[in-house]
């Protein structure tokens, strides 16, 4: 629980509307820059003469930049503040898509794109470490949901605007364009400090859990955070699998036409973004946190199933992946109740960063497992093992629960 100190410290509806738009615009823009680059893959294949792979090693190694400096954006920002970190990673990810427009080179592209993924990850420590400190708790679930759901349309409007700036101005202009863009949001997100306060979960503490270093890769290190990490790595792996795939494997499995296949992939994000809706509401009003994020794997890993059997005609392929889409956006809001429930006072930066980069390490070896599935001409295995992803999460969104909830972990106070 937390204290009722840090509780009295926060504001009412309006302040907490304010902080959900604020950061969940700050989510929306992480997501935006991380599809600014793959719109334009078929311009930068001609342009640099490399082939897709070459190109999908530049996104594999964002992500994989990413994951690694969440866990080092989560110490930087529980010692400096969410305040300081969030705009100057804003403005890092937007420096490095603006100077993508400029790279001379590939290796110039690689470079920038390990640049881009350390200002990606600090937006989940940072964002989790204001709401944990700043939103009430009775509305946290409907925050969680607002802050995934800003980020899913990040996605989509990121193609449809860079792909149109391309199409007008080149894509050199597009990534300038935006980048500058990106990097006139990070200024105005600065003026925002009173707002991205994460410091009041701690007020009128005077045992705060600081600890040093070995303090906190013990708490790292603990059962709960451990299970926590797997559960974001296994749902990466399921998750970024369909979304990269599903289009290439429904086009082999059923024949299907690309706009058909095109069209169960919009599906697909549409229903997680509804599922997402009603997740938020849900979240709210349980304590079985674990239950919801369950049965929602649970379901959607049989709607996978479905898509594997080649059984669906043509026309019902849209309402399949839109179910799996909306059963894995519900769980969203309840993963991050289950997070929050193992994170002790003052240590949401550190334990949001390691956890999600889980997230990041799913998202950068899925393109390699899948697409050898692919390459093998087992298309139906990839919704086989999409499914087989999901049902372990229960694993451990169950076991995070059973851990979390006797053996709270403590960091030692600072003496």
């Amino acid at each position: 629980m937390i204290p009722t100190s840090a509780g009295a410290a926060r504001g009412g509806l309006k302040r907490d509307v304010r902080v959900i738009g604020v950061v969940g615009g700050a989510h929306f823009v992480s997501h935006f820059f991380q599809l600014t680059l793959p719109p334009l893959f078929p311009l930068l294949r001609d342009d640099f003469g490399v082939t897709y792979i070459q190109l999908g090693l530049v996104m594999s190694l964002f992500y994989a930049s990413s994951g690694i400096g969440q866990t080092a954006s989560g110490f930087l920002v529980d010692h400096f503040g969410a305040r300081r970190v969030l705009p100057a990673g804003m403005a890092l990810v937007a420096l490095a898509t603006a100077l993508a427009g400029l790279a001379p080179s590939y290796w110039a592209l690689v470079a920038v794109a390990l640049l881009g993924g350390l200002g990606n990850s600090v937006f989940h420590p940072a964002d989790y470490s204001i709401f944990n400190a700043s939103v009430s708790s009775s509305r946290l679930g409907r925050a969680y949901g607002a802050h995934s759901l800003c980020g899913n349309l990040g996605w989509v409007v990121a193609p449809v605007v860079v792909v149109a700036l391309s199409a007008a101005f080149g894509w050199r202009a597009a990534l300038l364009i935006v980048g500058g863009l990106g990097v006139a949001a990070a200024l105005a997100l600065s003026t925002q400090r009173e707002t991205l306060d994460d410091r009041r979960e701690l007020a009128g503490l005077r045992s705060v859990p600081v600890g040093g270093w070995s303090a906190s890769v013990k708490l790292l290190m603990a059962r709960p955070i451990l299970i926590a990490f797997a559960y974001f790595a296994l749902l990466a792996t399921s998750q970024i699998g369909i979304q990269t795939f599903s289009v290439s494997a429904m086009v082999a499995i059923y024949e299907a036409p690309l706009g058909l296949a095109t069209g169960a992939l919009t599906a697909f994000f549409v229903g997680s973004a509804a599922g997402v809706l009603l997740g938020a509401f849900l979240a709210d009003r349980t304590s079985r946190h674990d239950l919801l994020a369950s049965v929602g794997m649970c379901v959607g890993a049989l709607a996978s199933l479905v898509m594997a059997s080649a059984v669906p005609p043509l026309a019902v392929l849209p309402v399949v992946m839109a179910l799996a889409g909306f059963c894995l956006g519900a769980t969203t809001p309840s993963r991050d109740m289950l997070v929050r429930a193992a994170t002790p006072p003052g240590a949401s930066g550190k334990v949001y960063g390691f956890v999600y980069s889980g997230l990041d390490l799913g998202s950068s070896l899925t393109p390699l497992l899948f697409g050898w599935l692919l390459d093998r001409g087992e298309p139906r295995m990839l919704f086989v093992a999409s499914a087989a992803f999901m049902l372990l999460t229960i694993a451990t969104v169950v076991q995070v629960r059973r851990q979390a909830a006797p053996t709270r972990v403590r960091v030692p106070a600072h003496r």
